[in-house]
């Protein structure tokens, strides 16, 4: 797959009154899908959602696949790996990286969560995710071969007027293309996920 498709996807808001809810791949929790590029077709390189983990259940395999999960709302949930290894992910926002193709069981620590869910394919690309306070004006440079994601974990933003997109209320995403070298900036308060998003091969 191209990773250019992906990085290349239109500049976009997605509200979270418009995610959609569908079953996991095992059939034993429910995702919240936030993006999947490509858009179109069964195959994607990249995909955000917001985990509901209901009750203590195997997680999905992906094959191929990294997999960053960053806790939402609840009280937290515990990873348990195949090989032994146990990995907490705790109010207020834990978050745990690991290889989709690993088998693991969650573990919930008192009642439901919600969970920031980043997947992406590894062969294609390379994400970093990161968790900043978001303090009066925040900047964020496209170019050629870097693409963004943002989350608004809490609070409210808005892009300057150039950019053509909509304000951010708490829990609404926005995606933004690689492309011609372009200077986002965002004015609010709060905070964000931010996911940076190369070809594989130029994170090598």
């Amino acid at each position: 797959m191209d990773p250019s498709t992906v990085l290349h996807h239109p500049s976009q808001v997605i509200f979270q009154q418009d995610y959609r809810r569908e079953r996991w791949r095992n059939g034993l929790g429910w995702t919240r899908e936030i993006l999947r590029l490509p858009a179109s077709g069964a195959e994607w390189a990249l995909r955000l959602s917001v985990a509901e983990i209901e009750q203590d259940a195997a997680f999905s395999a992906f094959p191929g696949v990294e997999r960053e999960l960053v806790l939402l709302q609840g009280n937290g949930v515990r990873l348990h790996f195949a090989d032994g290894q146990v990995a907490e992910v705790l109010p207020p926002h834990g978050r745990v990286r690991f290889a989709g193709e690993q088998a693991l069981q969650g573990e919930l620590v008192d009642g439901l969560t919600h969970d920031f869910n980043l997947m992406w394919k590894r062969d294609v690309l390379h994400a970093e995710l990161l968790h900043r306070p978001l303090v009066g004006p925040m900047y964020f440079f496209c170019e050629p071969g870097v693409a963004w994601a943002l989350h608004l974990l809490g609070g409210q933003a808005a892009f300057a007027p150039d950019s053509g997109l909509p304000p951010l209320q708490a829990g609404d995403t926005a995606w933004l293309a690689a492309g011609p070298r372009q200077r986002h900036a965002l004015h609010g308060g709060g905070e964000l996920l931010v996911i940076r998003v190369t070809a594989a091969t130029a994170a090598a």
